[in-house]
């Protein structure tokens, strides 16, 4: 894995593809951090870009991009967005950025609010004939926002950052039962602390678990992407 950030041009050569991580800035309840989006996707591009790598794929991780679409979270103190509008052209000009010097771009997304902007930008960088394909860090089935299993992923990769004492559950229901007021009302309406889902039981080793699903999940996603086997 080649860190992007802390490389010099000459150690570049011809990377296969570079993986974008893409967070966000926003508030994870009491009991999680602001970079947690971030902290996940930058983790999951890394240990992806390692996998990548037994398939003889040189993998470059570009610097996270870690502000996003997060509107719904607003009411909260501490919480940037950009906007969707801001976000489709910073990823659209990263994407055509990128091109210049390696063939292919794949986002690494641990946001779900970045998920239309990213479908959207996508669709057009292929009509515009770059390889390009963006991946989400998630699990079926888990809590919406800073529940168990986010904060069983901070736990592992990042213990200091999370504070078990003030975790507590949030609003409970599923997504789909909240998405109306959630469009509506964003986060606060549905939830006083910030929380959907519940943290409580959340472990290291759920985290490390969780963390390896997710990158076998997108590796076999861009393996099969880019043809090449395991």
């Amino acid at each position: 894995m080649v860190d992007l950030a802390t490389s010099r041009w000459p150690e570049l050569g011809s990377p296969d593809v570079v993986l974008i991580p893409l967070g966000s800035t926003e508030q994870h309840g009491p009991h999680l951090p602001f970079e947690t989006d971030t902290v996940i996707a930058v983790s999951v591009a890394e240990a992806l870009a390692a996998e990548l790598a037994f398939s003889e794929v040189f993998a470059v991780v570009a610097p996270a991009l870690a502000i996003g679409a997060s509107g719904e979270h607003q009411d909260f103190p501490g919480t940037l967005s950009m906007g969707n509008e801001a976000l489709r052209h910073v990823v659209l000009e990263l994407a055509r950025s990128v091109k210049t010097w390696s063939p292919r771009v794949v986002f690494v997304n641990g946001h779900g609010g970045n998920a239309p902007v990213l479908a959207d930008v996508v669709s057009q960088l292929v009509d515009e004939g770059h390889k390009a394909i963006w991946v989400s860090c998630g699990v079926p089935g888990q809590d919406a926002h800073a529940g168990r299993e986010e904060t069983s992923l901070m736990l592992y990769l990042a213990p200091g950052t999370v504070d078990m004492s003030r975790a507590e559950a949030g609003a409970e229901q599923s997504i789909q039962e909240l998405l109306p007021r959630l469009r509506t009302e964003g986060v606060r309406g549905v939830s006083s602390n910030g929380v959907l889902g519940n943290p409580q039981g959340a472990t290291r080793a759920e985290g490390k678990d969780l963390l390896e699903q997710m990158t076998s999940a997108v590796a076999a996603k861009v393996r099969d992407w880019m043809g090449v086997s395991p």
